[in-house]
């Protein structure tokens, strides 16, 4: 596609997506911003075909690309002489060991021709061991299989190390566009939970005065039980202690001094009576009159007392 090219809102965003995920480093662009900034989204989007899935230039790419070849084929040129030396040298070892040990002529020692003769049969033997060595690592269960069968398997070896590093590396790859989904889902999740959040809290304050006048309202309701239900208790106690202080027999010897009491006010209060029609009769009198306002007085201050002392009975009674 040419720079000068225009797609869909949608369709561009969602191309721009597959490129951030494949070829850009991770930008955690949403949706949102990416259709408020179509400039940025078409830079990217240009951007994108002049560039690989590493992020380098088409150019530098097809490079990096012949650079890795020739290092691989100068690393496998290498790996061979390497190996073969080490191999010649592990040989010579072993021979200079075996003629320490037995009774060799100094001429014998000297034999190169005979060395030099016998070293291709050597290393190709012991390349031969290494070789099964590496195969029974690899596949524990070839150790028990014949020479010819292991050959077969070496034969084949370094096509099936390749296929399991191919695999390996198509798995690391998938790895690694799993982690950026990952992060992209984890910053639209972490957006959705701020918004969640922030819905949240707008509810809280415009519900929050209606739903506490209710809350009041069962408050100073639950109070008001709670206190009618401490009064009664505390009447249950009193009344407890009430039964518990007063026996029947006291209840009774009680019940006559009330009765006696209430007798003995009612007699008061006829004599009260008699001497108010005593002194409204004799209201003119002096001296004689104010005899009479002590005795009367004297007898009001007698029926108060006992109607007194007959209402605290009352009260212990109950």
């Amino acid at each position: 596609m040419a720079s000068g090219d225009f797609c869909s809102p949608g369709e561009g965003v969602e191309m721009l997506q597959q490129v951030c995920s494949k070829q850009l480093p991770p930008c955690n662009l949403s949706e949102e911003d990416l259709l408020q900034n179509p400039h940025f989204s078409q830079l990217l989007l240009s951007l994108s075909q002049h560039v690989d899935e590493s992020g380098l230039s088409l150019m530098l790419a097809k490079e990096q690309a012949q650079a890795w070849k020739d290092v691989r084929l100068h690393k496998t040129t290498w790996l061979r002489s390497e190996i073969l030396q080490r191999v010649i040298q592990e040989l010579l070892v072993d021979y200079y060991v075996k003629t320490q040990d037995t009774d060799l002529t100094s001429e014998d020692r000297k034999d190169f021709v005979w060395m030099r003769a016998r070293l291709p049969l050597e290393v190709e033997e012991q390349l031969k061991k290494k070789c099964f060595t590496v195969l029974c690592y690899h596949n524990p269960s070839s150790d028990l299989d014949s020479e010819t069968l292991k050959a077969a398997k070496v034969w084949n070896l370094a096509e099936v190390l390749a296929g399991e590093k191919q695999q390996c590396q198509a798995a690391k790859s998938q790895q690694k566009e799993q982690m950026v989904l990952l992060e992209k889902k984890s910053a639209t999740y972490s957006q959705v939970l701020l918004r969640c959040l922030a819905l949240l809290q707008r509810l809280l304050q415009e519900h929050r005065l209606k739903t506490q006048s209710e809350l009041d309202r069962i408050n100073a309701q639950y109070l008001e039980i709670k206190c009618s239900a401490m009064i009664l208790k505390l009447r249950m106690e009193e009344l407890k202690i009430l039964s518990d202080t007063y026996t029947a027999e006291k209840v009774e010897v009680h019940r006559l001094i009330r009765d006696r009491l209430e007798g003995a006010i009612c007699l008061q209060e006829q004599d009260m009576e008699k001497s108010r029609q005593v002194l409204n009769t004799y209201e003119v009198l002096g001296e004689e009159f104010d005899k009479l306002v002590k005795e009367y007085t004297q007898l009001k201050q007698a029926t108060e007392n006992k109607r007194w002392t007959l209402q605290e009975f009352n009260k212990a009674y109950r």
